[in-house]
């Protein structure tokens, strides 16, 4: 049997990017890892439900130039149980990347330009 655990990001400024996920998703650290030599840090997110599965934010320190994140074909998916209220929040943070409301769906993207799908509570 396997268990979805984590899902990683790879970001040019951590701390940027925390801010973000906090702001946009109420997203916190819940565990982090630290390189001996300072080389790397991973910040693991988790969300207000305490879902067991986390978001891993890697920051590495000689990473200077954006990551090419290719046409952008991948995303990770939230649930919101307050959707309208939760779009409201993410056009006034300008985030909104793509929006299909046939579909009842739109895009956030973070810092990096990662694509993030947000879905209202099925009824």
């Amino acid at each position: 049997m396997t268990k979805f655990y984590h899902f990683n990001f790879n970001v040019l400024d951590l701390d940027r990017s925390l801010a973000f996920y906090k702001q946009a998703l109420n997203l916190t650290p819940v565990r982090e890892k630290e390189g001996a030599d300072g080389s790397f840090k991973l910040v693991y997110l988790g969300d207000e439900a305490g879902s067991d599965f986390t978001l891993e934010l890697t920051w590495l320190r000689d990473r200077t130039t954006p990551y090419d994140l290719g046409e952008c074909e991948f995303h990770l998916a939230f649930r919101a149980d307050d959707y309208d209220a939760m779009y409201e929040k993410h056009k006034s943070m300008g985030c909104i990347c793509f929006e299909n409301p046939a579909m009842g769906i739109y895009f956030i993207s973070d810092p990096d330009g990662y694509w993030i799908e947000i879905v209202p509570e099925a009824k």
